[in-house]
């Protein structure tokens, strides 16, 4: 038994979600978010809540559970308030800004490293701190540590991007005899 999945999801009064044909459509202020579910759980909506019970007891049943369930809450949190990640950028000659659609890094190789930027995100860059906003969590995360996995934070003197909050083991280095 799935015990994120057997939880009743409140649905806030600004927020309307539908399901239609396999199509859960969550509308809300900052936005749509659209996605397909497979019809092995049963999706009902009423009362402003969503409970979710699966059809059959399987493996992949009891998985997709409590997965849709996630899945759904994040839709809903995210129509309401955005999500957002901060990376941080360490290290001498390190810079980064938005140029329209793309973000520009300067991350210590001979050639600036250029990253377009999806439709749905909002990213700001200063002072070496790299805000990543959206209604999406998979976007937002996926976009995030793809910027990330370009330049990750090294153990010797912590230079690189990290996330903020992220604590980066430092190692001592060589000895001086």
């Amino acid at each position: 038994m799935s015990r994120i999945g057997k939880k009743i999801i409140e649905i806030p009064k600004t927020t309307e979600v539908s399901l239609s044909g396999g199509i859960l459509t969550v509308k809300g202020p900052l936005g749509t978010l659209t996605k397909i579910f497979k019809d092995d759980i049963n999706v009902t909506i009423a009362d402003n809540k969503v409970t979710l019970v699966p059809k059959v007891e399987t493996l992949e049943t009891r998985a997709l559970w409590g997965t849709y369930a996630s899945h759904i809450m994040n839709m809903i949190a995210g129509v309401t308030t955005p999500y957002v990640k901060k990376l941080i950028l360490e290290g001498i000659g390190y810079k980064s800004e938005v140029k329209g659609e793309t973000l520009v890094l300067a991350l210590g190789f001979s050639h600036p490293v250029i990253v377009p930027i999806p439709n749905t995100l909002k990213v700001t860059a200063e002072k070496n701190i790299i805000t990543t906003t959206g209604i999406d969590k998979e976007v937002v995360g996926e976009f995030v540590a793809k910027v990330r996995s370009l330049k990750k934070p090294e153990p010797y003197k912590g230079k690189g991007m990290r996330y903020e909050g992220e604590v980066v083991k430092r190692k001592q280095g060589k000895k001086t005899a």
